[in-house]
This record gives C-alpha cells, structure tokens and sequence, in this order.
C-alpha cells in the first residue's frame, strides 16, 4: 500500500508527461537532442546539411567523372583534392547547432572517404637508411638569392640535384656555387642536372613546347647506371575567358610519358616541376607508370606550391624500376616561390 502511494505522488514531469512541457533526453539519451520548439525531431533537422555531406563525400569519391570540358574543372579540382576536407568542419558546426542527428551521420560519409584517400598520407612512412639522396627545385627565374639557393642544396646532403627555370645570371651562379660540391653537371634549355656521380648520355626529350624544358641523361652510380629525367611542364592557368588552361599541360605529359615507357634501362627516376599532382588524371601518362618517393615514403602532404603557403604538391619526386624510397620531404624556404623536395633512394 505505502508503495502504491509514493507511485501515486510522482509528478507528471518526473515521468516525461509530454504535457508537463519537458521534453525527454533525445539523440543517444543526449538531453537537449529530442523535439526542439516547433516540434521537429533530431532526424527531420538538418536535412539541407546532411544533402550537401552527401554531396560532398560523392565530390570526393567521384572526382575523375568531373569533366574538364568546362574551364577543365576537373584537373583543377584534383590539383587540390585533398583541400574538401575543410568542408567537414565548416558542416559540422551548424550541424551541431542544428543538435541535427541526420546531419552528422551524413557527415561520416565524407569523413570516410577523405580518410580512405588521403589518411595514409599523414602516417610517417620512412623506411631507414637509403644509399643515395635526390632533389628537385624550381629555383624560380625571379629568385634574388640564388646564393642562398646554393646553400641550401649543399646542406641538403642530396648526391643528384634538379633544377628547373635556369637562366641568364642565376644560372651563372649555380654553376659555380655548385661546382664543388657537384663536379658533374648538364643544362639543356631551362632544366639542369648536378651529380657528384658521372653524368652521360645526355640527351633532349621533345615535350612539345617549342623548347627545352626537359631531357633525359644516364647516372653511374656506385650501384650501376640510373637513367634520370628532368622535367618542367608548362604552366598551367587561371583565366576569366579559359577557366583553368592545362591543355599544353596535358600535350606536354603524355609525351614525358611516352619517353619513360621507352626507357631502356631498368632503374628510371623523374625530377621535376610537373605542375601538376599525383591526383590530377592529365598527368596519368606519367604517374601511371612511375610511384610517389612522397606516397610511399612521406610524411604529410609535402606541399610544395606556393612557398609562402603551399597548397599542392606539384613538384615531383617519382621512380619505377629497383628503386625503393625510404625518405621523402621539403627542404627549407629560399627565394623560390617553390619549396624544394627530396627524396632518399635504396637499391633493391
């Protein structure tokens, strides 16, 4: 009897009476997530926000069907690919605002995604030891250090170097600041090569530009020859009337490509400013045939572009053949509007 009594003095309130104006815990027993004012449950709020999650992880998983017939949208998409990501966070607020279940479980999606892409790239990856350093370097026509430049490639211990946007002076100066540590070197066009191994068989690679910005030479190593290519692909461009031009670009990779699928020796490693990433399809000609020393050795992104605040890898370090990457990384700020990159290099 005294039990049936204390049932009877329990308020309409204490037992979430709907009538007793509070409103029971919601989302995950989450107080504040069931019905808000007007009546709407944690389900029906947010859906706007959930769509544009759903449309974001679909972006992300299907950027190759973004056509690049307008403005090339699609190769200026993938050139910062790995960017989207921002759009979570700038989701999630609102949708935590919303206190919107929908929303958030709409955002797992892309999340997914974003980490399925581009996860292992922020996993340190090095693998120990390698028998020989390699850097690649857009010196920039305009750098006003190139002394400073110098500088910087003889600390970065590198035994083969690559340079793009030589000329005039600024060449002048790498050549003698580099002659000590480098005694072997080749220029064709704006593309250079130094080596403390010998360097032969130089020979121009036609890229279909109308001159030199690229060539191909041999390496003796103390392993057994590499056969190396220096590269720079013509820029690429924002334009009102044109969108995003990368048409040369393009012309240009696929003939880069044809020339290392023809390689006769094994052991083939690609330097250069390829202006392009390893997502962007117009550089599959090369990026098909050859692997990232910064996929598969890395740690991070490795931004190279621009210096002052880089967004995109668009210098490469890229090898096939009996070539193992154990390190990957940028060097120190110059006076380029790039960051140089290096790579260690094992033999297999």
């Amino acid at each position: 009897m005294a039990q049936a009594d204390r049932a009877d003095r329990v308020s309409p309130a204490a037992a979430g009476d709907p009538g007793s104006g509070r409103r029971p815990a919601g989302f995950l027993g989450v107080r504040g997530w069931g019905r808000d004012a007007r009546g709407s449950s944690t389900w029906w709020r947010g859906l706007v926000l959930a769509v544009l999650a759903l449309l974001l992880g679909a972006l992300m998983a299907y950027h190759a069907e973004v056509p690049n017939s307008v403005g090339n949208l699609g190769s200026l998409l993938e050139t910062f690919l790995p960017w989207l990501g921002l759009a979570v966070p700038v989701l999630l607020v609102p949708a935590l605002l919303r206190r919107s279940a929908t929303a958030l479980l709409a955002l797992l999606v892309p999340v997914v995604i974003w980490a399925n892409m581009f996860g292992g790239l922020l996993t340190d990856k090095s693998g120990g030891t390698g028998d020989f350093t390699v850097v690649s370097h857009n010196v920039a026509a305009a750098n006003t250090d190139p002394q400073g430049t110098v500088r910087m490639l003889e600390k970065s211990g590198a035994q083969i170097v690559a340079l793009q946007e030589l000329a005039g002076k600024p060449l002048r100066a790498y050549e003698s600041g580099l002659a000590a540590s480098y005694p072997y070197h080749a220029v064709e066009g704006t593309v250079g090569l130094w080596s403390k191994y010998p360097i032969g068989d130089v020979s121009v690679v036609d890229i279909k530009m109308g001159w030199t910005r690229a060539f191909r030479a041999e390496v003796t190593t103390p392993k057994g020859p590499l056969a190396v290519y220096v590269a720079h692909l013509p820029s690429v461009r924002l334009k009102a009337e044109g969108g995003f031009t990368v048409n040369q670009r393009d012309v240009s990779a696929q003939a880069l490509g044809d020339a290392v699928e023809a390689e006769p020796l094994k052991k083939v490693l690609l330097l250069g400013d390829l202006n392009g990433t390893m997502n962007d399809r117009s550089l599959a000609p090369v990026t098909s045939q050859m692997r990232s020393a910064q996929g598969a050795a890395g740690d991070g992104f490795g931004f190279s572009w621009p210096a002052s605040f880089p967004m995109a890898r668009i210098d490469q370090i890229m090898s096939k053949g009996g070539l193992e990457p154990t390190d990957s990384r940028t060097l120190e700020r110059d006076g380029s509007d790039h960051l140089a990159v290096a790579a260690t290099y094992r033999y297999k």
